[in-house]
């Protein structure tokens, strides 16, 4: 990644509106924790033995640990089966001490991921997964928004990034970020398109774009030729190398504001994931918090 003075003041830094939300969070466990003497605890269910799925996990538990909330991890052998998943999911679902549950994905196959995810209960669905929590995102009701997606809204607002009336474009159709993603700009009153990497014509439609949001899984798939001037990029993408969806050498040059890779959306997620768990305890314990 290179950048000069310039392009310095374009870049949207995640890690420190990340701090902040765990600052935020730190103070909700102290509170929660002074009213009731119970420790908001988040459960971590890693199935198989994925490197990357064990560092994610491993993260999460850091940052927990960080802010004074509990950390159960739960792991399962890469021979689970589907049934053993949700059994345990289940489980940790009517478990009182447990206030936020996390399917840490991808899970191996056989295993039917759906079915993991709609055993956690909308009240602990802190990572945003299920059918229910999807439902009342796209109505505009509350709920614990999925992670990412929630994250990237804190990014925006933080820079005053006008929505509006702008033209959006979401390229990616994931069920927990492109699909979410579209839904809370379109409450936010803007225009949205929602792509992927199949769409016709999609460098011509970015290129109408007042803000792009990248998370299709793909290293460097958007080119910087794409991006309008002024454009805002937003990249949710992570690729091995410590690559986005974005080229960002190319991109930031017309771009007024962009999000590295590492450094950008990152750090929101799982700053965001945190954040709920602690709202999810308030909830549950029948705590109300400023």
């Amino acid at each position: 990644m290179r950048t000069n003075s310039a392009n310095a003041a374009k870049i949207m830094d995640g890690r420190d509106l990340a701090r902040r939300v765990l600052d935020a969070a730190r103070t909700k466990v102290q509170r929660i924790r002074a009213a009731t003497g119970h420790t908001p605890t988040l459960a971590t269910v890693l199935v198989g033995d994925d490197p990357a799925s064990a560092v994610y996990v491993r993260m999460k538990r850091k940052r927990c640990e960080d802010v004074g909330m509990m950390c159960l991890a739960v792991e399962l052998p890469q021979q689970a089966t589907t049934e053993q998943v949700v059994a345990e999911v289940h489980k940790l679902g009517a478990d009182s001490g447990v206030h936020g549950i996390l399917v840490q994905h991808p899970v191996p196959a056989p295993i039917d991921k759906r079915a993991a995810f709609e055993a956690i209960p909308v009240s602990k669905d802190v990572d945003g997964v299920t059918s229910g929590t999807l439902g009342r995102i796209i109505l505009g009701m509350p709920g614990f928004i999925p992670c990412t997606p929630a994250g990237i809204m804190q990014l925006l607002r933080a820079h005053r990034v006008q929505l509006d009336g702008a033209f959006a474009v979401v390229i990616g159709r994931s069920p927990i970020l492109g699909r979410p993603m579209a839904s809370l700009l379109i409450n936010a009153h803007a225009t949205v398109a929602l792509c992927h990497s199949r769409t016709h014509s999609l460098p011509s439609i970015v290129r109408m774009a007042d803000v792009v949001i990248a998370a299709c899984g793909q290293p460097r798939f958007v080119q910087g030729g794409w991006i309008k001037l002024g454009a805002v990029v937003i990249d949710a993408g992570y690729n091995a190398g410590n690559v986005g969806d974005v080229d960002f050498d190319a991109a930031i040059e017309p771009a007024s504001l962009i999000t590295p890779v590492p450094g950008g959306v990152g750090p929101m997620t799982i700053a965001t994931l945190i954040d709920h768990t602690a709202d999810a305890a308030a909830e549950q314990l029948g705590i109300a918090l400023p």
